[in-house]
Formats: structure tokens, C-alpha cells, sequence
């Protein structure tokens, strides 16, 4: 499983691709199956294409936790639930399931689609 994200160039918030549009809650985030490459690469170009809008899209690879899906990656846990200074700032502020799924996912993996990002470039 797989979804894209991007920091909005505007303000440098962290978003999540939707259908062809940026969101900036992960739990609304577009999921791609391991199968539609085909279509993560589409969006991944189409996010490339918003120069003005967003910085640097890319794919990250998700897993199953307890209560949904969270990035495998510790980064992309970190840039999901917003700042890590205090849990009453940023999108962790707002709670709910995703919130708690992403707080109690384990695991420091790398994200399989950032170290591809990394090696084209």
C-alpha cells in the first residue's frame, strides 16, 4: 500500500495526494495498492507538474497497525502527525483513530519510494 505526499510550497505544510488534489490530513490521503505503480507514477508526475503549488512529491510505502494504515517510514510518521515539540500542535492536535494509529506504529524502515526519489536524483 502506498500514498503520496509533497510539502505545500505556500506555507510548507505537509499534504497528501486525493484524487487529484493535495489534502493535508493523512487520513484522507489517495491509498494505491502494491499493483496501480502505474498510477502512483501518474499522480507523482502530475504533483511534479505543480511546481507552483507543492515541493517534491513522492510515494510511501504504508503498513497495517492496530486501527489502519501508517507509514512504514519514522519520517513519514513524524510528517504526518505535524511537529514533534508538543502533542497539542499540529495535525495530532486534532486526534481521532488515524491520530492513534500513527502515535502507537512501530518500526524505523526506510520508505522504499524516497530511496528510489533519492537514487534518480
Amino acid at each position: 500500500m502506498k500514498a503520496i505526499t509533497a510539502n505545500r510550497l505556500i506555507d510548507g505544510e505537509v499534504v497528501f495526494w486525493k484524487a487529484g488534489a493535495w489534502v493535508e490530513g493523512f487520513g484522507d490521503a489517495q491509498l494505491f495498492d502494491d499493483d496501480q505503480a502505474a498510477e502512483v507514477e501518474t499522480a507523482v508526475a502530475t504533483g511534479k507538474a505543480q511546481s507552483t503549488v507543492i515541493v517534491d512529491p513522492y510515494a510511501i510505502d504504508l503498513a497495517p497497525v492496530d486501527g489502519g494504515l501508517a507509514p512504514v517510514s519514522y519520517r513519514e510518521r513524524i510528517r504526518a502527525l505535524g511537529p514533534t515539540n508538543e502533542p497539542t500542535h499540529g495535525k495530532q492536535a486534532v486526534g481521532g483513530a488515524v491520530i492513534e494509529a500513527l502515535r502507537h506504529a512501530h518500526g524505523a524502515a526506510r520508505s522504499t519510494g524516497r530511496v528510489d526519489l533519492i537514487r534518480r536524483k
